[in-house]
């Protein structure tokens, strides 16, 4: 076994499986609703123009962490959080300064399912962090422990 799939073994013992599989499944699912949601408000809900618009093409950036969401990967949790602060701008403005009722609540559930993928993705990888730190500060015990094999230096001898 590597040392990076012996590290990511000791990370996942401990940590709470259940609670990470469920913000794990929270926060694919509030992507996933927030992709079906930006599609529906701008090609059919509550477009722009008559007949949709461009801005359905919001939802193609949430497509690229899908991926790494369902497949638990903690690296896609970090920055897709940071990323989607973007969507949940759009949501409190439009929310706050758009004309049509429809689109005001739409933009308001855009906003609500933002905050869902945001606390469930930092709720996910928060221990994970947490595991890491521990395994970090052993390791550093451990290696100052352990005598060093470093040369002694040697006395001058007069010739």
């Amino acid at each position: 076994m590597t040392e990076s799939a012996t590290n990511a073994a000791q990370l996942e013992a401990l940590v709470d499986s259940r609670k990470a599989t469920l913000y794990q499944r929270s926060a694919l699912f509030s992507l996933i609703a927030l992709i079906v949601l930006c599609l529906l408000w701008e090609t059919v809900l509550a477009p722009l123009r008559p007949g949709g618009s461009w801005l359905a093409l919001k939802a193609l950036p949430l497509l690229l962490p899908l991926s790494g969401i369902y497949k638990r990967n903690i690296y896609t949790m970090q920055w897709s959080s940071m990323v989607i602060l973007l969507y949940f701008t759009e949501g409190v403005v439009r929310g706050s300064s758009d004309l049509l009722p429809l689109s005001r609540q739409l933009a308001w559930g855009e906003a609500g399912l933002v905050t869902l993928y945001f606390l469930a993705s930092i709720l996910y990888v928060r221990p994970y962090k947490k595991a890491a730190k521990a395994l970090a500060k052993q390791a550093l015990l451990k290696a100052r422990q352990t005598p060093e094999a470093t040369p002694q230096p040697q006395a001058d001898t007069p010739t």
